[in-house]
């Protein structure tokens, strides 16, 4: 399942952020890729200064925290430290599969969702737009500053090459409640018409049912 979460970052936060990113280091990016994706990963990342670094921690995850589309499509348990990232003019990287754990560093946790947030517009920079292999073909995503994707961490995916300007994304990744992408989609799907219905009829019986049923297929589909 693709879903593109819109307004994770207003712009005092992305001007926050690009005002802190502008002002430290980045690295090789293969310093973090395991030996597969080394070999197709051509970009930069955020060097992981602790002042820095934590204040980015902070903004990032505690917009995620409070957004209630990530939230009720993701049903996250445990959320990543976010990768910072950028790719200048000829960067690109390769299709891969990201790693089944994250965590080197602090907690580990299995990805069953990954996240690109989105922290510089479309129309500051050529290319670069994530590609995600579906089912239904190639997805092409270019979001918005301060939005963001989700998509299954098994998805094979790639992010074309930069021919101008500069992409700026935020990486993350999700281990879910509910682990089975199926599962998962479906409880996404119920609980948007669970809410529409909280809304337009309250009071009604179908709404108890549908009500009773997102909640009950929760709870027997969650691990924690």
């Amino acid at each position: 399942m693709l879903v593109e979460i819109p307004g994770i970052l207003n712009r005092a936060q992305l001007d926050k952020i690009d005002q802190i990113l502008g002002q430290s280091e980045f690295v090789d990016g293969k310093l973090s890729a395991g030996a597969a994706a080394r070999r197709v990963k051509y970009n930069q990342e955020l060097k992981k200064t602790p002042g820095p670094m934590e204040l980015l921690v902070r903004i990032l995850v505690s917009s995620l925290s409070h957004n209630a589309a990530f939230n009720g499509a993701a049903f996250p348990l445990q959320i990543s430290e976010p990768i910072f990232a950028r790719y200048q003019p000829g960067m690109n990287y390769g299709d891969h599969v990201d790693d089944p754990i994250m965590g080197r560093s602090g907690p580990k946790l299995r990805s069953d969702i990954s996240m690109t947030v989105f922290l510089r517009d479309p129309e500051s920079y050529e290319g670069g737009e994530l590609v995600i292999r579906t089912p239904f073909g190639n997805q092409y995503v270019k979001l918005a500053a301060g939005h963001g994707v989700i998509y299954p961490s098994s998805s094979l995916h790639r992010v074309a090459e930069v021919t101008s300007g500069e992409r700026v994304v935020a990486l993350l990744w999700i281990q879910s409640l509910v682990r089975d992408p199926a599962k998962r989609e479906l409880l996404f799907e119920l609980n948007r018409a669970r809410e529409h219905l909280l809304q337009a009829s309250p009071e009604a019986e179908s709404t108890h049912q549908v009500d009773r049923s997102f909640v009950n297929l929760f709870r027997l589909w969650s691990e924690v």
